[in-house]
């Protein structure tokens, strides 16, 4: 097998197992979010720890900005979620808090 063959290969596991991940995944496991280093600004966001990884969704989504968040990351169980997996959980019809009602 060529070397570029295994590197598909462990890429496309990896998504897979990544994909397992975020179905299974334990909104009541504590979190922690580490925010964009982005400094420009007042009201700079910074480390924050939740209880839950919901209200850490939850925080993340509906109260940091958006350029904020752009380069944050969640951090549940030694796991690492980006902005898109961040937003995943928080949309999945397995989130188990109110979402905030967004006016246009």
């Amino acid at each position: 097998m060529s070397h570029e063959t295994q590197s598909l290969n462990r890429v496309r596991d990896q998504a897979q197992k990544q994909v397992r991940d975020l179905n299974g995944f334990d909104y009541n496991a504590p979190a922690e979010l580490y925010p964009s280093r982005i400094k420009k600004g007042r009201g700079r966001v910074t480390y924050k720890r939740f209880d839950t990884a919901a209200e850490a969704l939850q925080f993340a989504i509906e109260q940091i900005p958006s350029a904020v968040l752009l380069g944050a990351y969640l951090e549940v169980e030694e796991a690492r979620f980006g902005v898109q997996e961040i937003r995943f959980l928080y949309d999945s019809a397995a989130y188990p808090l109110k979402r905030a009602v967004i006016e246009n």
